[in-house]
């Protein structure tokens, strides 16, 4: 079934005009991604590739039926861009676009939360979402996901970290292991998705047999997704958790990535997974190695 996308979802790019935006939009559509329109007040009559360019998102969706949108607009616009499209009607946002600042992350979170519980965001600085061999929707190679095998057994991803998300993808291909959905939740302090929301759609996915979830230091959503482990996930869950060496107090990439006032350590989220019944690997290669484990067991 995959989680939050699949063949059939049907994408506005906000920021198609732009140089990545267009890049991006294109190598989506190319995997088979349904890119229907792109999103500029200036350029609304236009197209980019042959796909057309509408003044707002609420006209892109009274024309396409689009229910999601990918945003790939500088980080000062991110705001208003996000606004528009949760008013416009899409139900599932992509925030590709990094450095947005902390509070307007923390203003839209709590405004979507509020006023429209229905729309999901994910991001912003992530790297999106990957359904294999049915949507694509941000900066992800369709190239390195090997598409859900019919039946299964098949694994779910959630990562905090991009390069990482493209590494667990790779790891499993390259040991011949389908996947159902891979989503790059990002970094930020405020994300739009937390691993809780994935989790717990992971979970409810008959096309999900197993799941990987990639940490990072640095804040408590590790501990707080072991909890929820414990307490409501049935299916096997692999981990590994970045940041082993970081210094106390010194940003390690993401803005959410620092270990602060003794919180937030690769050896407490290990901890608090491992209680939960997760297996965690002491690097990417060997969840992966794990995970092989996992599926020969299904």
């Amino acid at each position: 079934m995959a989680i939050f996308v699949d063949e059939n979802t049907k994408v506005i790019y906000q920021g198609l005009t732009g140089s990545q935006g267009s890049f991006y939009g294109a190598r989506n559509a190319e995997y088979g991604t349904k890119v229907v329109a792109g999103t500029h007040p200036k350029k609304a009559g236009t197209d980019v590739n042959g796909v057309p360019i509408y003044a707002s998102v609420a006209e892109a969706v009274e024309a396409t039926g689009a229910t999601a949108s990918c945003i790939f607009i500088p980080a000062a616009g991110v705001r208003s861009a996000v606004m528009e499209a949760a008013e416009g009607g899409v139900e599932f946002i992509v925030c590709i676009t990094e450095g947005v600042p902390a509070h307007d992350e923390a203003w839209f979170f709590n405004k979507l939360k509020r006023d429209f519980p229905n729309v999901q965001l994910l991001g912003p600085n992530c790297p999106g979402i990957i359904s294999p061999g049915k949507c694509n929707i941000g900066i992800t190679a369709g190239e390195i996901a090997k598409e859900p095998v019919q039946g299964g057994p098949n694994v779910g991803i959630v990562s905090r970290s991009g390069t990482l998300t493209y590494q667990a993808l790779y790891e499993l291909k390259l040991k011949d292991i389908g996947v159902s959905t891979c989503v790059g939740i990002g970094g930020d302090p405020v994300p739009g998705t937390s691993f809780i929301d994935c989790l717990e759609r992971f979970e409810a996915d008959d096309e999900t047999q197993a799941i990987m979830m990639i940490g990072e230091i640095g804040g408590s959503a590790e501990e707080e997704a072991a909890e929820f482990i414990k307490a409501n996930v049935s299916k096997p869950v692999v981990s590994y958790v970045a940041g082993v060496t970081a210094p106390a107090g010194k940003k390690m990439g993401h803005a959410g990535a620092i270990v602060s006032g003794g919180k937030g350590t690769a050896a407490a989220k290990r901890e608090a997974l491992e209680d939960a019944g997760v297996k965690v690997g002491n690097n990417p290669t060997e969840a992966g190695e794990l995970m092989v484990d996992v599926v020969k067991g299904l």
